[in-house]
């Protein structure tokens, strides 16, 4: 079951069902999903997923992300660290089902994820990291506003051949709501 916390055009954001876990297991031992993520070198049973989808439905701002025509699970999203004291924050964004790719739900994903981190976290700067290697992610992440922050060079190495981490940030003067805005220009309205 999934609940429409921040909707968008093509998909919204619902807290984490942890009953998704076979689901999350096949994704994240698929290698050309998980090619890019830090747990890639990883096995993961089912129990250990479901561990992991419990931690996160209940540590956090961590969401699924779930196609608004089919009410069909493509993956997560969320903030996985928080500095409310300097008022920044990193998000992530993994979308396990392939069929959705290059369509530009990440880019939607994204908007929506900065939205609530800009407007309702009250975040100045949202940050991310990314692999060199990761061309269409980059290019993604660019569409909605990051730039190039800084790099760590040739940090990660697969198939003998080493790529850079790539980090990149927006500051929420960059950035305008898509969603949450529309919810208070309504509320004054009345």
């Amino acid at each position: 079951m999934y609940f429409k916390k921040i909707v968008g055009q093509k998909c919204y954001l619902s807290p984490i069902n942890e009953e998704d876990y076979e689901k999350y297991t096949e994704w994240v031992n698929d290698m050309e999903v998980a090619a890019g993520l830090i747990f890639a070198s990883n096995l993961i049973g089912p129990e250990a997923e479901k561990l992991t989808l419990e931690r996160l439905s209940i540590d956090g701002y961590n969401f699924a992300i779930i196609d608004i025509k089919k009410d069909e699970l493509i993956g997560n999203c969320g903030f996985p660290k928080l500095d409310q004291l300097n008022k920044a924050g990193e998000v992530g964004i993994f979308i396990g089902n392939k069929d959705y790719w290059g369509k530009g739900y990440g880019q939607e994903v994204l908007k929506l994820l900065l939205d609530f981190g800009f407007n309702i976290l009250n975040l100045h700067n949202i940050s991310l990291k990314v692999y060199s290697f990761n061309q269409q992610a980059i290019k993604c992440y660019k569409k909605v506003g990051f730039k190039e922050a800084g790099r760590i060079r040739e940090s990660k190495f697969i198939a003998g051949k080493a790529y850079d981490e790539i980090f990149m940030d927006i500051l929420d003067k960059e950035y305008e709501s898509v969603y949450i805005n529309d919810i208070v220009g309504k509320k004054l309205q009345k």
